[in-house]
């Protein structure tokens, strides 16, 4: 019978080998494990995510339990104390550049379609609670904050940074660098005049709302040729300039956009984009809530709500596992064209981990008895019958 191999081994093949050992050199990821190399670790921790064993113990029984799966992901047996600290002491760089690395995979692809570069822009608390007394209080949890770039029309997210949760959102994101031609869209957490002239002068563009205490003067009216979106209504379409003091540091041309929408208020939205329709305009930050989805479905149905440490570096290498798990699924569903929702195909996945199927067939039953095909049958054929 021809050799298959398992659905976790189908979703790692996108890791180059090579390049992941690069990246584990760079950091000197196995200096202080000799034994317990990065390769393991990585794996480890994705299958944590995968099969969602939450605890040390966990993982080590459910995937020492498998071992004779291990030859072909190319690790051993692994144990908790081992894991344990592997969490404490791996560089953060190595998972941190590994995610990078799948995230450029799914990008290229997307620009190669050649689709519409719109990047959403937020960041998601990370609760930790009382067990780790180290993270500083925000005024609103202790813990960590998730800032995410996320490419909406490939389902990706684009970059990742892990920071306390007393960094302020536009810290991280005037870190992102800025592509020509790429409409940016964010909320007020990146209120920022100086950012928004860095996405101008680089050609690019943004979409946003403003505080509500920004003046705005009104130089031209727009008419609206399409006023009725998916889900909302534009009720205004201006050319404006700031107002407010200190207008100079914000010296570019500005559209003001007032959306009504079905089921809420009222809400205006300021952009650069001269050129859009306003209702695709509207339609772009409507798309916003797709990041928010993506938090949402990641820390339910992905592991960091319980994290295996309570120290700095083992919860930044959980996280950065999940998201790794995730864009693993992803490029699976694209390679695959495996057309059901994400939280589906994970479901499926962390039932048959190990068993050696076909990607794009995980949804479908095995065959009847493959190993014994029936015969077709002659009309012309004697049947005998032993009583």
């Amino acid at each position: 019978m021809r050799y298959l191999d398992s659905i976790f081994v189908g979703l790692l093949k996108p890791i180059d080998r090579r390049r992941f050992q690069a990246i584990v050199e760079r950091n000197e990821g196995d200096a202080y494990d000799k034994t317990f190399k990065s390769w393991d670790h990585m794996l480890a921790l994705i299958f944590a995510q995968l099969s969602h064993a939450n605890s040390l113990r966990g993982i080590e029984q459910a995937f020492n339990a498998n071992a004779h799966h291990h030859y072909h992901l190319n690790v051993g047996k692994i144990a908790r104390t081992t894991l344990s600290d592997a969490n404490a002491r791996r560089p953060v760089g190595v998972f941190a550049q590994t995610f990078a690395m799948l995230s450029d995979m799914v990008d290229r692809q997307t620009r190669h379609d050649g689709a519409e570069m719109v990047e959403l822009i937020d960041a998601s608390p990370i609760p930790l609670g009382k067990t780790c007394q180290w993270a500083p209080w925000n005024g609103r949890i202790r813990g960590m904050k998730m800032h995410v770039v996320y490419n909406p029309k490939a389902d990706c997210p684009r970059r990742i940074e892990i920071t306390p949760a007393t960094v302020n959102d536009i810290e991280i994101g005037r870190r992102v660098p800025i592509e020509a031609g790429t409409t940016y869209v964010f909320d007020k957490g990146y209120y920022h005049f100086g950012w928004w002239n860095e996405i101008h002068d680089a050609a690019a563009f943004f979409v946003t709302r403003p505080k509500t205490n920004t003046r705005w003067r009104l130089t031209k009216r727009r008419f609206v040729r399409k006023k009725i979106g998916e889900g909302f209504r534009i009720i205004d379409d201006a050319d404006v300039v700031l107002a407010s003091k200190g207008d100079s540091r914000l010296p570019i041309p500005l559209r003001r956009i007032r959306v009504r929408r079905d089921n809420a208020g009222i809400i205006t939205l300021i952009t650069n984009d001269l050129e859009r329709p306003a209702v695709e305009i509207a339609a772009l930050y409507k798309a916003r809530w797709q990041i928010e989805l993506l938090f949402r479905w990641i820390k339910q149905h992905l592991g960091i709500r319980k994290f295996l440490g309570n120290n700095d570096n083992a919860i930044r290498l959980q996280i950065l596992a999940a998201m790794i798990a995730y864009l693993l699924l992803r490029i699976a569903a694209r390679l695959n064209g495996l057309k059901m929702p994400a939280l589906r195909l994970a479901e499926l996945v962390g039932q048959f981990l190990f068993t050696r199927k076909p990607l794009a067939k995980i949804d479908k039953p095995p065959p009847v008895n493959p190993s014994k095909p029936k015969p077709r049958s002659s009309p012309d054929q004697l049947k005998l019958s032993y009583a």
